[in-house]
């Protein structure tokens, strides 16, 4: 039980992802080893864009919403909360989301930073490694 409340306390290391998310993360997928890829679960939880393909064509849609969807509520608040604190201190923001708000609306970034951050916690849970922030290179 103890080892539940450790790796709660690694991923709440993570911008975004509070005790509430770190904790039900856990409850759904334990140390996420039954997913191969960081992708895998994202998909899994439903923040990757859903496939349409026919023959050689092959377009992306909307987010498929598989999964569960309290996990993926909980990912994408934490993610919206981490943009708004981010928007009012731009100064602390990264180039790779003040490029995708450059690009895109602010709730595709939401969603965004969703599936980023669900990738960071599979990849925290499956390693063991506490989070590490990207330093800003001049």
């Amino acid at each position: 039980m103890a080892r539940a409340d450790e790796r709660a306390r690694l991923l709440m290391t993570i911008p975004g992802v509070g005790p509430i998310t770190a904790h039900a993360t856990i409850a759904a997928i334990g140390d996420g080893r039954q997913f191969r890829t960081a992708r895998d679960f994202a998909a899994w939880v439903g923040l990757t864009p859903r496939e349409y393909a026919s023959g050689e064509k092959r377009r992306s849609g909307g987010v498929s919403k598989a999964g569960d969807p309290g996990l993926r509520r909980l990912l994408t608040l934490g993610a919206s909360a981490h943009l708004r604190q981010m928007r009012t201190k731009p100064e602390r923001m990264g180039p790779w989301l003040s490029g995708l708000l450059a690009r895109r609306p602010v709730r595709v970034a939401v969603v965004a930073q969703a599936a980023k951050t669900a990738r960071i916690v599979w990849a925290m849970l499956t390693s063991g490694e506490s989070f590490r922030a990207r330093t800003a290179t001049a």
